[in-house]
């Protein structure tokens, strides 16, 4: 096997990059997941996730997990309501489609992956600054922390990872949305109006350019994301203090004036917010034939795309899955010819998954758009 006696070092301890350790763990290879997070106790924010059957769930299966993912999400049903909180379409989920696609935490999805890993496989507090190249390896910096040695590295560290330069030259660029994510901490007594038109279910409605996405039940939090067109005259995502609840509260109800009170309530009682500008990285160019060592990339890192069509940790979980397989199967003489294997056969799905979620987002863009051509 050619990581017979091999350190695999993966840099990010995501859903992508420890389904990866734990795919290779499988196949008795020595592989340690580097995080800047402080310890696995970190709370992660953020939506819930739900995977895809013939991605997300397939690298489940073949970690062994897909029953325990089964038991941790929820499977959820949509709500489709108009600005006046009127309710247009609802779906609950059925014993047939339970399992299509629940939803999980983040936090569960994280503790559910760490459980089926060896001990100390995750080092904590591993913040990575750069990498050289020294008598065949790679040394791994951290900050204020001990360096550390791999024969081959794995960049699993998100959309804006600082490993990418040494496998393409290609920029992420921005798509022109903007998300406000908020959370709602005990939505039922906090939220109560908004709360009960959710029923239960993921709430969407989108009115003249805005649109708003909801999930009551996310880790004890109701989590909601509003997307929208950049306004022309913001020229970076720092156009508000997103920490001054009272401005951002005011924007929302703004931008909302039109739409039902219980949609202002519902900006009225989150605890806090985050602005997040869409990003996407091309796959429109081939990644550097020539790199010091082996290395390469999985999930966002690799393919950043924009989050409406569901596909980014599917994605990157189809990624894991790929590669661990080149790496394992006996079909390669060297890992560069495996990780060749692996980029060849990603760069034509992910870039499938990323023009589906262009796609959805020129879409929502428009002001007629209805979540209802996306949910029936």
């Amino acid at each position: 096997m050619i990581l017979r006696h091999k350190r695999v070092a993966i840099i990010g301890a995501g859903p992508v990059g420890l389904t990866m350790a734990r795919l290779l763990q499988l196949e008795d290879i020595s592989v340690t997941v580097y995080e800047r997070d402080k310890d696995e106790f970190a709370r992660i924010w953020g939506g819930t996730l739900d995977l895809h059957k013939n991605s997300g769930q397939e690298a489940l299966t073949k970690a062994g997990l897909l029953e325990r993912y089964f038991d941790l999400a929820r499977p959820m049903g949509r709500t489709l309501a108009d600005q006046h909180g009127k309710v247009l379409f609802t779906r609950k989920p059925t014993p047939e489609n339970q399992h299509d696609n629940p939803e999980i935490s983040r936090n569960d999805l994280r503790k559910m992956l760490l459980g089926s890993l060896a001990s100390q496989t995750v080092i904590w507090d591993r913040k990575l600054t750069g990498l050289d190249e020294r008598d065949g390896q790679w040394i791994l910096h951290f900050d204020t922390k001990p360096d550390a040695t791999a024969d081959l590295v794995i960049g699993a560290n998100g959309g804006m990872s600082r490993l990418r330069n040494f496998v393409t030259d290609a920029q992420v660029e921005e798509t022109g949305t903007f998300i406000i994510q908020g959370e709602v901490p005990e939505p039922a007594t906090a939220c109560p109006a908004f709360f009960q038109l959710c029923d239960g279910n993921i709430l969407m409605s989108s009115y003249r350019g805005n649109s708003l996405v909801a999930n009551p039940y996310n880790n004890g939090a109701l989590t909601y994301g509003i997307l929208f067109r950049r306004p022309g005259e913001w020229v970076n995502e720092k156009a508000f203090d997103f920490r001054n609840l009272a401005d951002i509260r005011k924007f929302l109800s703004g931008r909302f004036s039109d739409w039902d009170d219980r949609y202002r309530q519902l900006f009225d009682s989150t605890a806090f917010f985050v602005g997040l500008p869409t990003r996407i990285l091309p796959l429109d160019k081939p990644w550097k034939a020539k790199r010091p060592l082996p290395i390469t990339l999985i999930g966002d890192a690799a393919h950043l795309m924009p989050p409406f069509a569901g596909e980014g940790v599917n994605t990157g979980l189809v990624d894991a899955c790929v590669l661990a397989e080149a790496l394992t199967n006996g079909k390669h003489e060297t890992i560069v010819a495996a990780v060749e294997s692996y980029e060849q056969k990603m760069f034509v799905y992910a870039a499938a998954a990323q023009r589906t979620s262009s796609e959805n987002e020129l879409a929502m863009a428009h002001p007629d758009f209805s979540f209802q051509q996306f949910i029936q």
